[in-house]
């Protein structure tokens, strides 16, 4: 079962605990965390990579409209917003920023609950588009423009994020691909034995690092830093190398 990961964010005590018992009584929802504010917000969404933001409209310093439209600018996968507001006034707008919806307070379960369902509904559909990989394949099959394009997972140096596109730079630096396809979708796909995401926007394929530092590692003459959340994970791999 598809499980979606989530930030709740709004300044309103008693409206933030509903949005985050709401998602704990959903099970396909999980709380990574929340906050009160648009500025903690950003640095926790650059953290924490959530599948979807249920995010107030009226804040301080910086709004959620403000916010939304400032992670459209960001690199990397893009979540999914549902705006939590008490002003219905602002529901233009949200379309604008591609939010998936537009919660008006004080809202019920049930509205909380549909709107929740759109954003799953979307990621099963994004799931079942792209050929399933097994730890057993050598190959995976990309829609790159009009075609779908076989790529060796072989010939995989890296794979980097680019907004909601992904590049998969081959052994044969003339021949890398762009698909429009999430970085954390394409890493359920390939086998975890042989590929590992080590930051928020590459995942490498084991076999080809050739060699590590304190916070690096290095595919040829690319060094590509292992991020905070991904650092014990990967310790424990490079550990089982040096046993």
């Amino acid at each position: 079962m598809i499980v979606l990961r989530c930030i709740a964010v709004d300044d309103e005590p008693l409206a933030l605990r509903l949005v985050e018992t709401f998602i704990e009584q959903t099970p396909f929802l999980q709380l990574a965390c929340s906050c009160d504010n648009a500025v903690e917000a950003m640095s926790l969404i650059r953290e924490q990579q959530p599948d979807i933001v249920f995010l107030d409209i009226n804040m301080p310093n910086l709004t959620g409209m403000e916010l939304a439209r400032l992670l459209q600018e960001q690199p990397g996968p893009l979540p999914k917003i549902i705006f939590t507001t008490a002003y219905n006034h602002y529901a233009i707008e949200g379309y604008r920023v591609n939010a998936v919806d537009y919660l008006l307070k004080p809202f019920s379960y049930e509205e909380f609950l549909r709107a929740a369902n759109k954003v799953l509904q979307m990621s099963e559909e994004a799931a079942n588009q792209y050929p399933s990989v097994t730890a057993d394949d050598e190959f995976i099959f990309l829609k790159v423009e009009y075609q779908w394009v076989r790529i060796s997972l072989k010939d995989i140096l890296y794979i980097e994020s680019l907004k909601d596109y992904v590049k998969v730079h081959l052994e044969d630096a003339q021949k890398s691909v762009m698909s429009l396809i999430s970085l954390k979708a394409l890493e359920e796909k390939l086998p975890a034995s042989k590929f590992m995401r080590i930051n928020r926007s590459f995942i490498v394929p084991l076999e080809k690092i050739n060699s590590i530092s304190k916070n690096s590692i290095f595919i040829n003459k690319t060094e590509i830093t292992v991020g905070e959340q991904y650092k014990e994970t990967f310790k424990t791999i490079v550990e089982k190398w040096l046993k």
